[in-house]
């Protein structure tokens, strides 16, 4: 059995984040992008040692064609859609490794030198196989940097060897272990017997920690394998994310036998979805309340964000590298701003997987309070107070560690395509926003 701690990027989103050990720093720094050496004895072979554990998902397709085409469309929409993910758009599994953006924001965070055991927990999630051949992580490394990715990262062989789950708190983020064999593990009590590989039931299929294992930010407590909640009592992960429908596992049978869940993976919004579930609808997206004092100097008062019974923390979970900014206005009766106060949430690069993790902008289910104090300008009178929260998937790199990336790039056109890339990603979007008159008690003289 071999343990391997999953952490994320989100993704979502995207998922987008880091690498694994045997790369030095300096090399990992400042080489260039490489190409692949020529030959019968080219880095492919460690490629094969990984493959011959870890089969690769279009084997599965002669028996399980359906959940492979399920899995190639979700993908293939990905490729095509390599733009700042839309509230119903997100990177599925299947580019864990494979997007530009991962290769950038990758590439861009081994400027702060991370260390071997760093990148080692970034790449697990990206690239499961990287915890039972942690020899290979300067390859795996390289590929990304190179964009030549020939290895697969999460795969239908890496999903289905996990066999167990160890949360121990809900303060840090659950691991998991993977068991390479010729059993796969999967959700149903009783696998028939085939010809190609013992399968085995196991429980951990219908439970949420162990989407959390990568995931780790977006359930309320990463120990339970449920959801707590009245209203979402008894819904999982899989409910939302894998959308249920019937059938068999092998497509060959052709029978309408169980529930099987789909493995497109839908992302933020599955629209079908929302629409049918009222209360998903409504309590999706977290909503603003301002809470206000006057005085003659200056307006003081809260901004409350509230989340309501949605499991996810807001907006999406995994917290790693997502951006909140709150923009406080004080506006006059003219329509003029008088006062503003921008307050920001979120981690640099220098500070991903080195400094305990983030805390989400506010959890499922909870109400996060953000104190504010407003310098009005002399002689005016505010009318009323405006808040809104808006986020972003990248934070906005450091100059000096963003020219040092893109010097490594080796023509102009990359870097052009680099920087265009990660600025985009910067762009904050808007969430939601919440508009309060002030009472006359409330207005300054």
């Amino acid at each position: 059995m071999m343990a391997m701690t999953r952490w994320p990027l989100l993704l979502g989103t995207l998922g987008v984040l880091l690498l694994g050990t045997g790369l030095s720093a300096e090399n990992s720094i400042t080489a260039p992008r490489m190409e692949p050496p020529e030959g019968p004895m080219s880095d492919t072979h460690w490629v094969r040692e990984i493959e011959q554990v870890f089969p690769r998902s279009e084997n599965c397709r002669q028996c399980h064609d359906r959940q492979d085409g399920e899995w190639t469309v979700g993908r293939e929409r990905a490729i095509r859609s390599n733009a700042p993910p839309r509230v119903d758009l997100t990177f599925p599994h299947g580019t864990a490794i494979t997007t530009p953006l991962f290769q950038h924001v990758f590439g861009l965070w081994l400027q702060t030198q991370p260390t071997g055991d760093q990148r080692t927990r970034c790449l697990s999630c990206h690239v499961p196989s990287i915890t039972a051949f942690p020899q290979h992580t300067d390859k795996i490394a390289r590929q990304v940097l190179s964009g030549t990715v020939t290895v697969e990262g999460i795969s239908c062989a890496t999903c289905h060897a996990v066999d167990h789950v160890h949360a121990e708190n809900g303060s840090s983020p659950p691991t998991f272990s993977l068991k390479p064999g010729k059993a796969f593990f999967g959700p149903f009590p009783s696998p028939e017997e085939n010809l190609v590989h013992p399968a085995q039931q196991s429980d951990l299929y219908r439970g949420a920690h162990y989407c959390a294992a990568c995931h780790f930010d977006k359930v309320k407590d990463v120990t339970r394998p449920d959801l707590p909640g009245e209203i979402l009592q008894g819904t999982v992960c899989q409910d939302c994310h894998m959308e249920q429908s019937t059938g068999s596992a092998t497509s060959k049978r052709g029978a309408m036998t169980r529930p099987i869940g789909r493995h497109e993976f839908h992302g933020v919004i599955v629209p079908a979805l929302m629409l049918k579930n009222r209360n998903l609808q409504a309590e999706w997206m977290p909503r603003l309340d301002i809470e206000v004092s006057g005085s003659t100097q200056r307006v003081t008062g809260t901004v409350l964000i509230r989340n309501g019974s949605l499991p996810h923390s807001f907006p999406g979970g995994d917290p790693l590298l997502k951006q909140f900014v709150l923009t406080i206005t004080a506006i006059d009766g003219h329509g003029k701003t008088v006062a503003e106060e921008q307050k920001r949430f979120g981690s640099s690069y220098a500070e991903v997987l080195r400094n305990p993790n983030p805390d989400p902008l506010i959890r499922g289910g909870t109400t996060r309070r953000i104190p504010f104090t407003l310098a009005v300008q002399a002689g005016a009178r505010p009318a009323r107070i405006q808040a809104v929260l808006s986020s972003a998937l990248l934070p906005e790199a450091d100059p000096t560690l963003l020219e040092r990336y893109l010097t490594s790039l080796p023509s102009d056109h990359e870097r052009a395509e680099a920087k265009r890339l990660l600025t985009e990603y910067t762009l904050p979007t808007l969430l939601t926003f919440r508009s309060r008159a002030l009472e006359g008690k409330e207005m300054m003289p």
